[in-house]
């Protein structure tokens, strides 16, 4: 017994050492290869046999053969699951539970007790944005967290800075985005909205506004308040 262990963590051990080099010849070859490609965040191999994974920026998914001879950017598909395997890694890798979000770079707007939770990223000038908080006064009882995260312009730059070094960030922002009463000039240290900015990014928030609720579904685009109510009544952090 105790020789066939020896046996089969020698074999371990083997297999660690190979995977370890296949990895390093595929990292030094696409290196060399392409060097303009960014800095190669893991190698992983896929339930494709021959194919490996190659992972940079965090969440941007490549294939490439075992000597990174080939590199393919594309969607990798399981055919008898029927499932994007390469979806669901990205939204694996991109995922975010709620109570992991970086409140301390957004600013609350409390309405009735607040005990239900929501994060939203929104963009000062995103007309949709502007429609969703117009339709968000309606829902009661609820605490959102906003994230600024100003994609748009310079101007979306602007006017964030403006609001997050208000006074009243919330009063001054439901001014803006249901008012249209524009944010006073304003200064202040911004490095949250920068913050926000690096951090949407690599989450893969792509447009706003982007919602995030307590149970960690996230909701890309403007929705009307029932379906916000619906989101809010199932989402159980």
């Amino acid at each position: 017994m105790k020789t066939i262990r020896t046996t089969l963590l020698a074999l371990l051990a083997a297999l660690s050492l190979g995977a370890a080099a296949q990895e390093a010849a595929i990292r030094k070859n696409l290196a060399e290869r392409l060097p303009n490609l960014p800095k190669i965040d893991e190698v992983s191999k896929t339930p494709m046999p021959g194919l490996y994974e190659v992972r940079i920026n965090h969440s941007d998914i490549f294939y490439t053969d075992e000597k990174g001879d080939f590199l393919i950017q594309g969607s990798l598909i399981d055919t008898k699951a029927r499932a994007d395997l390469t979806e669901q890694r990205v939204e694996k890798l991109t995922g975010v539970a709620f109570k992991d979000l970086p409140f301390k770079d957004s600013f609350t707007i409390v309405r009735g007790n607040g005990k239900r939770k929501m994060a939203v990223f929104e963009d000062p000038n995103c007309g949709y944005c502007k429609k969703f908080e117009r339709d968000l006064i309606k829902v009661d009882n609820v605490t959102v967290h906003v994230f600024l995260y100003p994609i748009l312009s310079a101007d979306s730059g602007e006017k964030s800075r403006n609001i997050w070094c208000a006074k009243d960030k919330g009063k001054t922002f439901l001014d803006w985005m249901v008012r249209d009463v524009t944010p006073p000039a304003a200064s202040c240290d911004t490095a949250a909205v920068a913050r926000n900015f690096e951090y949407g990014k690599k989450i893969r928030i792509t447009g706003t506004p982007a919602m995030i609720f307590a149970d960690g579904t996230r909701v890309p685009g403007a929705i009307g308040a029932d379906r916000v109510e619906k989101f809010l009544t199932e989402a159980k952090p």
